[in-house]
């Protein structure tokens, strides 16, 4: 398996969030685009800023989606993360900050 890598995402806003939030997984995850080549089953380190916040999130999970460069559609290349088991707080945070929109079927950038 590959070693660790670390990424920045700063997310500016609730829509943003939303597209890029995947609540399906057991323990959250978060949508990061990058051009960059991961695995799946990779462990990656992400520090997330959340939309009107200056604090840095960090992250740790693992690639569970991959959309590669060139991909089909209005898709835009980059990884799914799911959240590892120490990550719950920052999902309950962002839970939170999409309170009542979870469900309303929002455009996303993995599903």
């Amino acid at each position: 398996m590959t070693a660790q890598k670390a990424l920045s995402l700063t997310i500016r806003d609730i829509p943003t969030l939303l597209s890029a939030y995947m609540p399906a997984l057991e323990r959250g995850g978060i949508f990061v685009p990058t051009q960059e080549r991961y695995e799946l089953g990779q462990e990656v380190f992400v520090l997330l800023t959340l939309p009107d916040e200056s604090e840095r999130h960090p992250v740790t999970g693992q690639v569970v989606w991959i959309s590669p460069e060139g991909v089909s559609g209005r898709r835009v290349p980059g990884i799914g993360i799911h959240f590892g088991v120490g990550d719950h707080g920052v999902r309950d945070h962002i839970e939170n900050l999409l309170a009542g929109q979870l469900d309303k079927g929002a455009p996303s950038y993995t599903l």
